[in-house]
């Protein structure tokens, strides 16, 4: 509509400016350190929700982070969309890669770079100026309210007690999740789902304490080596994955699904050349795509033990450590994959080496049907601001709250994301582009328009 494009046109620099505003707020779930940046940037997300025209804006202390809530109700009878996203970003480590502050975010080249400028305050900040889009342009055409929490970087422990313990406030007809990627802005996608995430931490233990590497090597077992040999074996000469029953419910992708997929633009050349690799890794008899959306992985995380400081030190150490994460397709339940793992860690350790694994968190995989108003009030919107439809895919990251949502509110989530696979998250010089940023300020409200019309006619 032309008045939310001449609103927005207005506006833009004073929404850039916000943005950068929270983009400067460390709020790091995972360090304690952190704890009053998370609750100044809850109380300014409150601040900003208010400001675009929510009614209601409360924030709710877990006993982790707070969670923002806000809505805007102008008539009962419309439909309610729910908007999801998070307030808290990853740690910025290793600090000696950005090219700049991780809390100081830089424009360069038409791109912000900032931790948590694409993941996920840039993305759910659309929504809060899509928000003041249609209030100030009294366009509105449905109830909406917002979920911001501040632990979806750490696991969304304490989400899911909130959700059950608020299923009247949070009652709604559609969630609506901008913390997805695009495959380009040249090929706008949509993912119809996300994979399911198991979590653990393995401690291998050898001897009662550090020892001389001279003395006992070759003697005592060392805890390194036999955590190397146990990862190792954990994938075949095809990189299948080796553990048993892992594999049990994972849903098959038809031909027909297959051949969808392989519609969407791919350039492997070009994918290599942006990862600085010269050959690309996976199962065998799947395509890359396929590889990081319909198939179930098992990465390590990370690995230590032993004297990693300066110079050296001949140790043959006590303990070593690492952390596993397996990605999860439709009808795999995160609680059995990480038993199967943890068990089969336990059994496949030699005597010399006492194993200890543990859980950290988890989350089921979810899928939006292509064919549901949710689905086609998103493609119809995209086709609108891009002026072609979106290709529909599967992404390969997790977001362990949508099962639950659907469990608990009984509603559907379509993903309506706006970054890209390139742009770092988690990574050092995590970026967004300003022109995502825009155009998802642009395309937001347009789905709120064709849900309401469709939600209305459905019989």
């Amino acid at each position: 509509m032309q008045g939310w494009k001449e609103y927005q046109e207005q506006n833009k620099q004073r929404f850039l400016d916000e943005l950068l505003e929270l983009l400067r707020m460390p709020s790091v779930s995972a360090r304690s350190e952190h704890k009053q940046d998370m609750l100044a940037c809850a109380d300014k997300v409150k601040q900003r929700l208010l400001e675009a025209g929510a009614d209601k804006v409360d924030i709710y202390p877990t006993a982790g982070h707070p969670v923002v809530y806000g809505e805007k109700i102008i008539d009962a009878s419309l439909p309610t969309v729910l908007v999801y996203g998070h307030y808290d970003v990853q740690p910025p480590d290793p600090l000696e890669l950005w090219h700049s502050g991780p809390f100081e975010p830089v424009i360069k080249d038409g791109k912000i770079y900032a931790r948590g400028a694409c993941d996920d305050k840039g993305q759910f900040y659309m929504h809060v100026k899509a928000l003041e889009t249609m209030v100030k342009t009294n366009t509105l055409p449905v109830n909406i309210k917002f979920l911001i929490e501040g632990e979806e970087e750490i696991g969304s422990n304490n989400l899911g007690e909130f959700v059950k313990a608020h299923k009247d406030l949070l009652k709604a007809d559609v969630i609506l999740i901008s913390d997805t990627a695009m495959l380009s802005m040249e090929n706008p996608s949509i993912d119809v789902g996300v994979r399911g995430l198991s979590y653990i931490e393995v401690e291998v233990t050898g001897p009662n304490r550090d020892l001389h590497s001279g003395v006992y090597g070759g003697a005592v077992a060392n805890p390194i080596t036999i955590l190397a040999k146990m990862i190792a074996s954990l994938h075949d000469e095809n990189n299948h994955i080796t553990i048993p029953n892992f594999y049990d419910d994972v849903q098959i992708a038809s031909e027909a699904e297959r051949a969808e997929m392989a519609k969407a633009p791919y350039d492997e050349e070009e994918y290599k050349k942006d990862l600085g690799v010269k050959a690309l890794w996976g199962e065998k008899g799947y395509t890359t795509n396929e590889r990081t959306g319909i198939r179930p992985t098992l990465e390590l995380n990370g690995i230590w033990g032993g004297y990693t400081g300066e110079g050296a030190k001949t140790v043959l150490p006590s303990k070593a450590f690492a952390k596993i994460s397996c990605r999860l397709v439709p009808n795999q339940q995160h609680e059995k994959i990480t038993e199967l793992v943890i068990n089969h860690l336990k059994k496949i350790a030699p005597e010399y080496v006492e194993v200890k694994a543990n859980p950290h968190h988890g989350g089921d995989p979810y899928v939006t049907p292509a064919d549901s108003i949710e689905f086609k009030a998103a493609s119809k919107a995209i086709q609108e601001t891009f002026g072609k439809p979106p290709i529909p895919v599967r992404g390969g990251g997790s977001i362990p709250i949508t099962a639950l949502f659907e469990a608990e509110l009984g509603c559907k989530t379509v993903f309506l994301g706006f970054g890209l696979d390139s742009d770092n998250l988690h990574s050092p010089n995590e970026k967004f582009n300003l022109f995502n940023f825009y155009k998802g300020i642009e395309t937001i409200p347009y789905f709120h328009k064709y849900y309401a019309e469709m939600k209305t006619v459905r019989p």
